[in-house]
């Protein structure tokens, strides 16, 4: 036990230590308020999200809109001639 009380007191003594310990505090508490803020406005968040998929999804592509794909028509090719024999 008096090793590690005497491994904390080095620790803390040196300037390093010490300013390590502020900024994981500080992390830790930005950390935490960040969660916070995400579970309590979880549903807002939601319904922002679905409102932008909803956006962008309905926006027509690079090639100037339109349906691109799939079949054309065509004319499905064009028989046979028949043989000469």
């Amino acid at each position: 036990m008096k090793s590690i009380l005497k491994n904390f007191r080095v620790f803390a003594a040196e300037e390093d230590g010490v300013a390590l310990t502020e900024y994981l505090i500080l992390l830790g508490l930005l950390v935490g308020g960040v969660i916070a803020t995400v579970g309590l406005a979880g549903e807002s968040l939601d319904g922002a999200w679905s409102s932008w998929s909803t956006f962008w999804g309905g926006l027509p592509g690079p090639g100037g809109g339109g349906d691109t794909g799939g079949d054309t028509g065509g004319t499905g090719g064009t028989g046979g001639t028949g043989g000469t024999g």
